[in-house]
């Protein structure tokens, strides 16, 4: 039994100043970072062996990767103000048929690192007032500043480290 809390019952607080911009750029690019310390050494059976109708370690490592395109979306999303964030796939069917468990971690590693870079060297191009935008959250039915939408994604990045860190040290 996990000890990390589901994410769907998550409540979150966006009353912070929208200048903790700096702050959560640098968590995000810290992540790919903190999942490599997390992983390095873990023997390939233990990051692949799954709970019942649960994903493996390796599998939460593949959901941030796959989880990278609608972060980056919804970067856009602001950055056109395109009226509402990109709904997520909540069945989080790329991530099931991504097959993470057939392929290297190593592999996973290099393109999630990859892909967070990308999202944060996006992010450091933009006019800081953009990060005050407000738009609605799908799931949430929220108003989210992108600012706000950075500490969600870091949060959710934290959601899935706390998991993998848990199943992989048991």
């Amino acid at each position: 039994m996990t000890q990390v809390s589901n994410w769907f019952e998550r409540k979150f607080d966006f009353s912070f100043p929208a200048d903790l911009r700096p702050d959560l750029c640098i968590r995000l690019r810290g992540t790919p970072a903190r999942l490599e310390e997390i992983v390095r050494g873990t023997p390939r059976e233990r990051m692949v062996a799954a709970p019942v109708n649960k994903w493996s370690a390796q599998e939460h490592a593949g959901h941030l990767l796959s989880l990278e395109s609608l972060w980056l979306a919804r970067v856009e999303d602001y950055i056109a103000d395109r009226g509402q964030l990109t709904v997520a796939d909540l069945t989080n069917r790329p991530t099931f048929e991504a097959r993470y468990n057939d392929r290297d971690l190593g592999e996973i590693l290099a393109d999630f690192r990859k892909a967070r870079l990308d999202m944060v060297n996006r992010l450091a191009s933009l006019n800081p007032a953009l990060f005050g935008r407000v738009l609605p959250h799908p799931r949430l039915k929220t108003p989210m500043r992108l600012v706000d939408h950075l500490f969600f994604a870091a949060e959710h990045d934290d959601h899935h480290l706390a998991i993998i860190w848990e199943m992989i040290r048991g």
